[in-house]
């Protein structure tokens, strides 16, 4: 399994994402619904997909990240309750067409999806036994 039973619970609680690739003039950040497939790979869908910039950038280099976070509830049990939580991963993203959207999508949902194939995770404050996890997964 590529993520740990605490970072897939908490992946599959969230609804909100950022997506970094890289441009022709640097970085670009943007916050984008996803889903978690079952193999592990992320899905990410959108209106019009393949005429964004992310698409373009995609095109041009897939090395991606892509970051899960919030901040730690103040409940019992909680992790390091009041601080930040989530999940890192770096790998490719792959650009894929005739494909159906993500669940989360709508019906203005092009029929296109941005795939990322993890390489590396890191998350913090998700498992009471392990605070913080680095490791490649591929």
């Amino acid at each position: 399994m590529i993520f740990t039973d605490y970072e897939l619970t908490y992946l599959k609680s969230q609804t909100l994402g950022r997506l970094a690739t890289i441009g022709p003039n640097g970085p670009q950040l943007t916050a984008l619904g996803f889903s978690v497939n079952d193999d592990g790979t992320i899905d990410i869908g959108g209106p019009a997909l393949s005429s964004s910039q992310k698409w373009r950038n995609i095109a041009a280099n897939p090395a991606v990240s892509f970051v899960v976070d919030d901040m730690t509830p103040d409940e019992p049990g909680a992790v390091k309750p009041g601080w930040g939580r989530g999940v890192e991963i770096r790998g490719e993203a792959e650009l894929l067409t005739g494909h159906a959207p993500p669940s989360y999508g709508g019906s203005w949902f092009s029929d296109e999806v941005i795939r990322i194939r993890p390489r590396r995770i890191r998350s913090w404050h998700l498992d009471p036994e392990q605070v913080q996890y680095n490791r490649d997964v591929a």
